[in-house]
């Protein structure tokens, strides 16, 4: 029989999670953007390999102005499409001015000894991330309260002045109030940082990064805190540490080696499948129900990700931009734009975490090897997916493939959920499939890819397949495919489309099903 564990719906932990979904959603959209500015900020300014004078003065702008522009867009678009991205990429304007006016002001008041740097600017990453959804908010509160009542003929004019005039507003807020409460937050966790660097104690972060991943709280403290300040030393350095203590795969890799070593049932038959995923496809997730079953083996995970901080500040390296995903090619990608010899020191501190990991691992393994063979370990599996995925707060496609697989070798039921929906009915033709998950990027892609292929080997054609953030359904859907926890909230960008509910992006039976709706639907026209 199988088992469904239910996400707990309120209380500290949700909120978090919830919170650290929002903050993710707004940074992966613009990876790439960090990823051009990388490349540029690692090879040319005046450390980098080609130094540049010219191509380096796109740098400091696109830092300073374009990301947090950006972000600032996509938080609004978030909460209130189109509209809301406008009035959010506006209003951080005001916040950036206010910061560098601030900056400007201390810098002449308190002139800094000789020799000495005057304070930087503060780039406004936070300050998009709160500018971006607030403005967003205000302006759709604000259009609630005149829907259907400006007269025929002015939608347009109200619609145009409305959003001018909450973004004037929102500007000024940021200029006076979100500038200088960002700024404080930014020294100071700019100088909690710089002193662990300093003090050669940064490595005990991950006694909170490790933990925090296991127990969801990676897309926070990667997107939310890591990638602001990782992105403002490559600015003056060409790389950054910051951006390694939570991307290294060495620590889960090192772990799922060792349960392939010495775990036994179904977690040391999915343990080098999970490997593979978790460092070379950068899904680090997979690892985390392996951990949840000993909770003693985020020891281990410390120690491992402690060991390959270390590595990379005796060695001095660092990424010229954000490894997302956490997969050793993007690691080695951002490692080698800095230079050869960053790379093999990068490489080097993987290998110090893997080995280290692992080496503490197997010892809680073995210490206990016994018992764990004694009561067969799969349902140890099956309820640690069930853990992780409570935590997390949804399901995951690739927690889903890794409890199947664990069913399977060990003999027992995994814990994943039933699909239960009956058989999709579409009572006109479909021309648009979508695929929605809460980022619109990683497992709804995987899925759309599934369908698109499954579509195109049986001969219909004019379909269109395509993958989105739920946040992002815009009403023009045919058909909507979401994992079953996410149907739901689907349903209310989009009431009219045909929906369909799947527990596995990757190998749903029900693609089949899709594809025949979707052939008998086209037949009727």
């Amino acid at each position: 029989m199988t088992t469904t564990a239910a996400p707990t719906s309120g209380g500290a932990r949700v909120a978090i999670q919830k919170f650290g979904t929002f903050l993710s959603g707004m940074i992966m959209p613009n990876i790439p953007a960090l990823i051009a500015w990388g490349i540029i900020t690692a090879l040319f300014i005046d450390v980098g390999p080609f130094p540049n004078a010219d191509l380096a003065s796109i740098v400091g702008p696109t830092i300073h102005y374009l990301l947090p522009i950006l972000i600032a867009g996509t938080g609004g678009r978030m909460v209130y499409d189109t509209r809301g991205a406008v009035v959010g990429a506006f209003a951080v304007m005001g916040a950036i001015a206010g910061s560098d006016l601030l900056i400007a002001a201390f810098n002449e008041a308190n002139p800094p000894a000789e020799g000495a740097a005057e304070l930087g600017q503060v780039h406004m990453f936070i300050g998009a991330m709160i500018l971006g959804p607030l403005s967003a908010w205000v302006m759709k509160q604000l259009d609630k309260l005149w829907d259907g009542k400006v007269k025929a003929g002015f939608e347009m004019l109200v619609n145009m002045f409305s959003a001018g005039i909450v973004a004037f507003l929102m500007g000024l807020f940021g200029f006076y109030v979100v500038a200088p409460v960002v700024n404080w937050i930014m020294t100071v966790v700019g100088g909690a940082v710089g002193w662990l660097v300093e003090t050669g104690l940064l490595p005990i972060a991950s006694l909170l990064i490790e933990p925090a991943k296991v127990f969801f709280l990676n897309n926070a403290i990667n997107h939310g805190v890591l990638t602001p300040l990782g992105t403002t030393d490559v600015a003056t350095d060409g790389k950054s540490i910051l951006f390694l203590l939570e991307a290294n795969p060495g620590p889960g890799l090192g772990l799922l080696l060792a349960f392939a070593v010495f775990g036994v049932g179904a977690a040391r038959a999915t343990a080098p499948g999970a490997a593979i995923i978790s460092f070379a496809g950068g899904i680090h997730e997979v690892y985390f129900p392996y951990a949840l079953m000993k909770p003693t083996l985020i020891i281990a995970l410390v120690l491992g990700g402690a060991s390959g901080v270390a590595t990379n500040m005796l060695l001095g390296t660092g990424l010229a931009g954000p490894a997302a995903p956490g997969s050793i090619f993007a690691v080695g990608v951002q490692a080698a734009l800095v230079g050869g010899g960053n790379l093999v020191g990068v490489l080097l501190s993987v290998v110090i975490a893997t080995a280290v990991t692992f080496a503490v691992a197997a010892v809680i393994l073995r210490a206990s090897r016994k018992r764990d063979l004694e009561r067969e370990g799969a349902g140890d599996l099956s309820a640690a997916i069930a853990k992780t995925e409570a935590a997390k707060g949804r399901k995951s496609e690739h927690l889903s493939n890794l409890a199947a697989g664990g069913a399977a070798a060990g003999g027992a039921a995994a814990a994943t959920a039933v699909e239960t929906n009956e058989p999709a009915v579409a009572a006109e033709p479909i021309r648009r499939i979508v695929f929605a998950c809460d980022a619109g990027m990683g497992s709804s892609a995987m899925g759309a890819s599934v369908l698109r292929s499954k579509i195109k080997k049986a001969g219909i054609e004019g379909v269109d397949v395509t993958n989105v953030s739920i946040a992002n359904l815009d009403g023009t859907e045919d058909l909507i495919v979401t994992h079953q926890d996410l149907t739901a909230r689907a349903r209310q960008r989009n009431d009219h489309a045909t929906h369909v509910s799947v527990d596995n992006f990757m190998n749903s039976p029900k693609y089949d099903d899709v594809v025949k709706l979707v052939g008998e639907s086209n037949q009727s026209e």
